[in-house]
């Protein structure tokens, strides 16, 4: 880190997500914005904002549930309806603490993703 590269020096690499609809569950990352990286038929890539990565791991018989992960955007109403016009039934937006607002969404496997609003502390990230 340079002194003039002000970010914290460490960052999430990678998050999983297994499924066992791989195909699908890859489509769905596409559909809402992340960028594809490897796409073999075991694993798919994904990167997100700040250079995570999710790997999205083929699972047959995958129990479907809540990601061990959230995500954060930076308008949520917007993305909220951005999601509603694509089809992706996105539940109500709800408030869970004075500055952190969520709603949940359903990828093609069954698992739920929570969508936050916006709270990074305003310094460079």
């Amino acid at each position: 880190m340079t002194e003039q590269d002000l970010r914290p020096p460490v960052w999430v690499g990678h998050v999983v997500l297994e499924t066992g609809r791989l195909e699908e569950t890859a489509q769905f990352m596409r559909k809402i914005g992340m960028r594809p990286i490897v796409q073999r038929t075991d694993v798919a890539v994904f990167e997100l904002r700040g250079g995570t990565h999710l790997v999205l791991v083929a699972k047959p018989g995958a129990v479907a549930g809540e990601a061990s992960f959230d995500l954060m955007v930076e308008d949520l109403r917007a993305t909220h309806g951005h999601f509603i016009g694509l089809g992706l039934a996105p539940t109500a937006i709800e408030a869970v603490s004075d500055n952190h607002e969520r709603f949940l969404v359903r990828e093609p496997a069954g698992n739920t993703l929570n969508f936050f609003s916006n709270h990074v502390s305003g310094r460079p990230v």
